[in-house]
């Protein structure tokens, strides 16, 4: 199911016609670094895991649309953010990750 829902997401940022060339790289890099984390954190974390991942969808979704909520893109963006909030000990690569991909949403939808 996880790696559906990336898959998903990657279809979604390489579709969407709102993302530029230069963005779009960067957030399949992105997607690409948060499947090896999420896969690593579903073996132990398995709730966890998901939660990141829904967010992650609904994040990119917001984003992605072709007229902008701001509200509910800063509100997935924070669930996101928030979703890692407790592994920023264990897992500092997935929190960076995850930072840097909603710092990309955010500014996207704008």
């Amino acid at each position: 199911m996880l790696h559906d829902t990336i898959s998903n997401i990657e279809g979604r940022i390489r579709n969407s016609r709102s993302v530029d060339e230069t963005h779009r790289a960067e957030l399949l890099k992105l997607l690409g670094q948060l499947r090896g984390e999420i896969a690593s954190l579903s073996k132990t974390h398995q709730e966890q895991a998901e939660s990141i991942t829904s967010f992650a969808e609904v994040s990119a979704q917001e984003a992605t649309r072709a007229t902008k909520n701001p509200e509910a893109l800063r509100h997935s963006i924070g669930g996101l953010t928030s979703s890692v909030g407790e592994f920023e000990k264990t897992h500092p690569q997935l929190v960076g990750i995850v930072n840097r991909l909603a710092g990309m949403l955010a500014n996207m939808g704008i």
